[in-house]
C-alpha cells in the first residue's frame, strides 16, 4: 500500500513538472449566424479548448499554477456550409510579483480570419506544411502568447517561441491568404511577427521587459521607483514611433496597456516627467487621447 502511495505521489509530481503552458478560456460566439445549426459551434469551442490547453507547446518546465492565463474569443460573422468568416480576439495576462493583480500583456483583434471546419475533424498541426488556416492561426497565436509572456520575465526570453510563430507564418504564406502576406499598410499576422522579431524594432521587447520586471514587479516594495521606471519605459516607445509611422507595435502595446497606465498615474507619488509623459502619449498614440488627458 505504501509503494502504491509513493507511485501516486511520483505520478502527480511528474504531471506538475510537465504542465502545459496555456490556461486558455475559449469562446465561440455565433450570434450573428443564429440561423445555422448551433451544435457545430459548441463542438468547435470544445475542440479548440482541448487543443490549446492540452498541447505541450515548448520544452519549458512549468508548474500548473505557472500556466499563462489567456483567452480566445472567436466571433463567427458568416457561414457557408463548412466555410466560416470570423474575427478573433486574443488576450493574455501575467501576474504581478507580490500581488493578486494580473496585468494585460496582449490584446489583439484579428479582423480577417476565414477558415474551413467540419464538425469533429481532428485539429492537427504540421510544423513543416500548411494544412488548415484554423489550426495555423491558433498555433500562431499560441506561440505568440508564450513568446511575448516570456519577454516580460527575461529580456528576449521568448525568442524561440516567436521564431516558432514565424515558422507558422512562413508555412501559411503558401496558402495565399491575405493575413499571412507582406502587404503594405496591413496590420496582419505577417506584420505582427515580423515586427516582434525585427532588430530595428527591438525597443518594444526591451520595453516589455523593463515595464514588467523593473516596473510593475517593484510596485509592492518601491512604488516611486516602479512608477518612474514605467514612465521612462513608456517614453522610450517614442523611438519606435519615430522609426515607423503607424507602427504596429505601438498599437500592440497601448491596446493592452492604456487603461493600466492611466490607473498608475491617477494617484500616488508624482514622477519627474509626468507632463512629458502625457504629451508624448498624445503624440504617439492619439487614439487614446481622451484617456491620456487624465494623467496627472
Amino acid at each position: 500500500m505504501r509503494k502504491l502511495s509513493i507511485l501516486f505521489v511520483l505520478f502527480f509530481s511528474l504531471q506538475a513538472l510537465t504542465a502545459q503552458e496555456l490556461n486558455c478560456l475559449v469562446t465561440v460566439n455565433y450570434q450573428q449566424v443564429q440561423g445555422s445549426q448551433i451544435q457545430i459551434f459548441k463542438t468547435l469551442e470544445t475542440q479548440l479548448k482541448e487543443f490549446i490547453n492540452q498541447t505541450k507547446w515548448t520544452n519549458r518546465v512549468l508548474k500548473p499554477e505557472e500556466r499563462i492565463d489567456c483567452a480566445l474569443n472567436l466571433i463567427i460573422t458568416s457561414r457557408n456550409d463548412n466555410a466560416f468568416e470570423a474575427t478573433l480576439q486574443v488576450q493574455s495576462t501575467r501576474p504581478v510579483y507580490g500581488t493578486t493583480y494580473t496585468t494585460p500583456v496582449l490584446n489583439i483583434k484579428d479582423n480577417e480570419f476565414s477558415f474551413t471546419y467540419n464538425e469533429f475533424e481532428p485539429l492537427i498541426y504540421n510544423r513543416n506544411a500548411f494544412d488548415s488556416n484554423l489550426v495555423s492561426t491558433i498555433v500562431f497565436y499560441a506561440y505568440t502568447i508564450i513568446g511575448v509572456d516570456a519577454d516580460t520575465f527575461s529580456q528576449f526570453g521568448g525568442q524561440n517561441e516567436l521564431k516558432e510563430a514565424e515558422n507558422v507564418m512562413l508555412q501559411a504564406q503558401q496558402s495565399g491568404i491575405a493575413s499571412w502576406q507582406n502587404s503594405v499598410g496591413k496590420q496582419n499576422r505577417f506584420l505582427l511577427i515580423d515586427n516582434l522579431l525585427s532588430d530595428k524594432l527591438s525597443a518594444y521587447r526591451k520595453a516589455m521587459y523593463e515595464y514588467h520586471i523593473k516596473g510593475l514587479d517593484n510596485f509592492v516594495t518601491n512604488k516611486e521607483f516602479a512608477k518612474q521606471t514605467i514612465e521612462d519605459t513608456v517614453l522610450s516607445m517614442e523611438t519606435l514611433f519615430n522609426k515607423t509611422v503607424g507602427n504596429y507595435l505601438i498599437r500592440l502595446f497601448f491596446d493592452a496597456k492604456s487603461d493600466e497606465i492611466v490607473r498608475i498615474y491617477s494617484d500616488g507619488p508624482r514622477t519627474r516627467n509626468v507632463s512629458r509623459l502625457s504629451s508624448t502619449l498624445q503624440k504617439i498614440n492619439p487614439t487614446n487621447n481622451a484617456k491620456w488627458r487624465n494623467i496627472e
